[in-house]
Protein backbone atom coordinates (compact mmCIF):
# COMPACT_ATOMS: atom_id res chain seq x y z
CA UNK A 1 0.00 0.00 0.00
CA UNK A 2 1.45 3.42 -1.11
CA UNK A 3 1.15 6.57 1.21
CA UNK A 4 -1.42 7.71 -0.75
CA UNK A 5 -3.84 4.27 -0.38
CA UNK A 6 -2.65 4.48 3.28
CA UNK A 7 -4.01 8.24 3.40
CA UNK A 8 -7.44 7.46 1.38
CA UNK A 9 -7.84 4.36 4.03
CA UNK A 10 -7.07 7.06 7.33
CA UNK A 11 -9.34 9.38 5.84
CA UNK A 12 -12.02 6.59 6.07
CA UNK A 13 -11.67 4.81 9.13
CA UNK A 14 -11.50 8.52 10.52
CA UNK A 15 -15.12 9.16 9.08
CA UNK A 16 -13.10 12.20 7.02
CA UNK A 17 -11.83 14.40 9.50
CA UNK A 18 -8.53 13.83 10.17
CA UNK A 19 -5.33 15.55 12.76
CA UNK A 20 -2.20 16.35 11.23
CA UNK A 21 -1.19 13.70 14.06
CA UNK A 22 -3.22 11.18 12.56
CA UNK A 23 -1.48 11.26 9.34
CA UNK A 24 2.21 11.70 11.44
CA UNK A 25 1.37 8.74 13.73
CA UNK A 26 0.44 6.26 10.67
CA UNK A 27 3.66 7.22 9.25
CA UNK A 28 2.66 9.37 6.10
CA UNK A 29 4.42 12.07 5.35
CA UNK A 30 2.62 15.42 5.86
CA UNK A 31 3.44 16.84 2.18
CA UNK A 32 -0.12 14.25 0.62
CA UNK A 33 -2.37 16.65 3.22
CA UNK A 34 -1.24 19.48 0.63
CA UNK A 35 -1.67 17.47 -2.02
CA UNK A 36 -4.95 16.14 -1.19
CA UNK A 37 -6.41 19.94 -0.20
CA UNK A 38 -5.03 20.74 -3.87
CA UNK A 39 -6.68 18.25 -5.39
CA UNK A 40 -10.32 19.31 -3.22
CA UNK A 41 -10.36 15.75 -1.94
CA UNK A 42 -9.54 17.36 1.48
CA UNK A 43 -10.35 21.01 2.91
CA UNK A 44 -8.08 22.49 5.46
CA UNK A 45 -10.52 23.82 8.83
CA UNK A 46 -8.09 24.71 11.17
CA UNK A 47 -4.47 24.58 11.87
CA UNK A 48 -3.62 20.76 11.82
CA UNK A 49 -7.12 19.72 11.32
CA UNK A 50 -8.74 18.51 8.20
CA UNK A 51 -12.01 17.27 6.39
CA UNK A 52 -13.30 15.04 3.49
CA UNK A 53 -15.92 16.91 1.41
CA UNK A 54 -18.31 13.69 1.91
CA UNK A 55 -18.19 13.96 6.03
CA UNK A 56 -19.87 16.39 8.11
CA UNK A 57 -18.31 18.98 10.16
CA UNK A 58 -17.49 18.09 13.82
CA UNK A 59 -16.99 21.36 15.25
CA UNK A 60 -16.71 20.18 18.92
CA UNK A 61 -14.05 17.98 18.04
CA UNK A 62 -12.06 20.39 15.51
CA UNK A 63 -12.01 23.07 18.03
CA UNK A 64 -10.77 20.72 20.77
CA UNK A 65 -8.27 19.25 18.20
CA UNK A 66 -6.06 22.64 17.99
CA UNK A 67 -5.60 22.57 21.72
CA UNK A 68 -5.62 19.82 24.00
CA UNK A 69 -5.73 22.69 27.17
CA UNK A 70 -9.61 22.88 26.22
CA UNK A 71 -12.04 21.15 28.34
CA UNK A 72 -15.97 21.86 27.35
CA UNK A 73 -17.53 23.22 30.80
CA UNK A 74 -20.66 24.84 31.74
CA UNK A 75 -23.35 25.22 29.94
CA UNK A 76 -21.35 22.82 26.77
CA UNK A 77 -20.82 19.93 29.18
CA UNK A 78 -24.71 19.97 30.81
CA UNK A 79 -25.72 19.57 27.17
CA UNK A 80 -23.67 16.92 26.19
CA UNK A 81 -24.26 15.15 29.84
CA UNK A 82 -28.02 15.31 29.14
CA UNK A 83 -28.33 17.66 32.30
CA UNK A 84 -29.99 20.62 30.05
CA UNK A 85 -32.78 20.54 26.96
CA UNK A 86 -31.18 23.84 25.90
CA UNK A 87 -29.18 23.64 22.91
CA UNK A 88 -25.72 25.63 23.60
CA UNK A 89 -26.04 29.06 21.93
CA UNK A 90 -21.79 29.05 21.86
CA UNK A 91 -19.75 25.90 23.03
CA UNK A 92 -17.99 27.15 26.61
CA UNK A 93 -14.25 25.42 27.26
CA UNK A 94 -12.28 26.32 30.36
CA UNK A 95 -8.29 26.69 29.99
CA UNK A 96 -5.44 27.18 32.54
CA UNK A 97 -4.90 30.79 33.64
CA UNK A 98 -2.27 32.69 31.37
CA UNK A 99 -2.99 30.43 28.35
CA UNK A 100 -3.74 32.23 25.30
CA UNK A 101 -7.00 31.40 24.02
CA UNK A 102 -7.73 34.38 21.21
CA UNK A 103 -8.25 31.84 18.50
CA UNK A 104 -11.41 30.15 20.67
CA UNK A 105 -12.59 33.75 21.25
CA UNK A 106 -12.45 34.56 17.21
CA UNK A 107 -14.38 31.57 17.07
CA UNK A 108 -17.15 32.81 19.42
CA UNK A 109 -15.89 29.78 22.12
CA UNK A 110 -16.46 30.76 25.44
CA UNK A 111 -13.77 30.57 27.65
CA UNK A 112 -13.25 30.36 31.47
CA UNK A 113 -9.70 30.28 33.10
CA UNK A 114 -8.67 28.87 36.41
CA UNK A 115 -5.93 27.60 38.15
CA UNK A 116 -3.40 25.18 36.45
CA UNK A 117 -3.53 23.00 39.12
CA UNK A 118 -7.50 22.66 38.79
CA UNK A 119 -7.87 22.47 35.47
CA UNK A 120 -7.80 18.77 35.20
CA UNK A 121 -9.66 18.34 38.21
CA UNK A 122 -13.04 16.45 36.50
CA UNK A 123 -11.89 15.91 33.19
CA UNK A 124 -13.37 13.08 31.31
CA UNK A 125 -14.07 11.96 28.10
CA UNK A 126 -17.37 12.07 26.00
CA UNK A 127 -18.52 11.61 22.92
CA UNK A 128 -19.99 14.50 20.30
CA UNK A 129 -23.00 13.60 18.34
CA UNK A 130 -20.85 11.98 15.24
CA UNK A 131 -19.47 9.84 17.56
CA UNK A 132 -16.01 11.15 18.24
CA UNK A 133 -14.25 11.22 21.22
CA UNK A 134 -13.21 15.08 23.32
CA UNK A 135 -12.09 16.16 26.62
CA UNK A 136 -15.11 17.66 28.98
CA UNK A 137 -15.86 18.00 32.57
CA UNK A 138 -17.96 15.15 34.89
CA UNK A 139 -21.48 15.95 36.15
CA UNK A 140 -19.91 16.79 39.38
CA UNK A 141 -16.97 18.93 38.06
CA UNK A 142 -19.77 20.77 36.06
CA UNK A 143 -21.80 21.32 38.68
CA UNK A 144 -19.63 23.34 40.89
CA UNK A 145 -18.47 25.38 37.74
CA UNK A 146 -22.32 26.71 37.38
CA UNK A 147 -22.27 27.09 40.82
CA UNK A 148 -18.78 29.22 40.52
CA UNK A 149 -20.31 31.26 37.61
CA UNK A 150 -23.71 31.84 38.96
CA UNK A 151 -23.59 35.46 38.61
CA UNK A 152 -23.30 35.12 35.09
CA UNK A 153 -25.61 31.98 34.27
CA UNK A 154 -29.23 32.01 34.40
CA UNK A 155 -30.81 31.04 37.60
CA UNK A 156 -32.84 28.67 36.32
CA UNK A 157 -30.56 26.63 34.11
CA UNK A 158 -28.90 25.96 37.01
CA UNK A 159 -31.53 24.87 38.82
CA UNK A 160 -32.75 22.62 36.57
CA UNK A 161 -29.39 20.76 35.76
CA UNK A 162 -28.90 19.95 39.77
CA UNK A 163 -32.53 18.60 39.99
CA UNK A 164 -31.70 16.51 37.09
CA UNK A 165 -28.65 15.37 38.47
CA UNK A 166 -30.20 14.37 41.85
CA UNK A 167 -32.90 12.26 40.39
CA UNK A 168 -29.84 10.68 38.06
CA UNK A 169 -28.91 7.34 39.00
CA UNK A 170 -25.33 8.51 37.85
CA UNK A 171 -25.09 10.84 40.74
CA UNK A 172 -21.54 10.84 43.10
CA UNK A 173 -22.61 13.09 45.99
CA UNK A 174 -19.48 12.13 47.69
CA UNK A 175 -17.64 12.87 44.77
CA UNK A 176 -19.96 16.46 44.10
CA UNK A 177 -19.11 17.19 47.62
CA UNK A 178 -15.34 17.02 47.41
CA UNK A 179 -15.35 19.05 44.36
CA UNK A 180 -17.31 21.70 45.88
CA UNK A 181 -14.94 21.98 49.05
CA UNK A 182 -11.95 21.82 46.67
CA UNK A 183 -13.90 25.09 44.73
CA UNK A 184 -15.23 27.01 47.87
CA UNK A 185 -18.46 26.50 46.90
CA UNK A 186 -20.01 23.51 49.15
CA UNK A 187 -21.74 26.06 51.51
CA UNK A 188 -23.70 27.57 48.22
CA UNK A 189 -23.60 23.71 46.99
CA UNK A 190 -25.61 22.80 50.33
CA UNK A 191 -28.19 25.75 50.25
CA UNK A 192 -28.55 24.35 46.40
CA UNK A 193 -29.69 21.00 47.34
CA UNK A 194 -31.49 21.69 51.02
CA UNK A 195 -34.02 23.83 48.28
CA UNK A 196 -33.98 21.25 45.86
CA UNK A 197 -34.34 17.91 47.76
Amino acid sequence: MDYREMLESLIEKKDGLILTKDVTDAGIPRTYLGSFVKEDILERMAHGVYLSREAFEDELYSLQARSSRLIYSHETALYLHGLTDRDPLQWVGTVPTGYNSTNFKNEGVKIYFIKKELHQVGATTGKTEFGRDITLYDTERTICDLIRSRNNLDADLINEAIRRYVGSREKNIPQLLRYAEQFRVQRILRNYLEILL
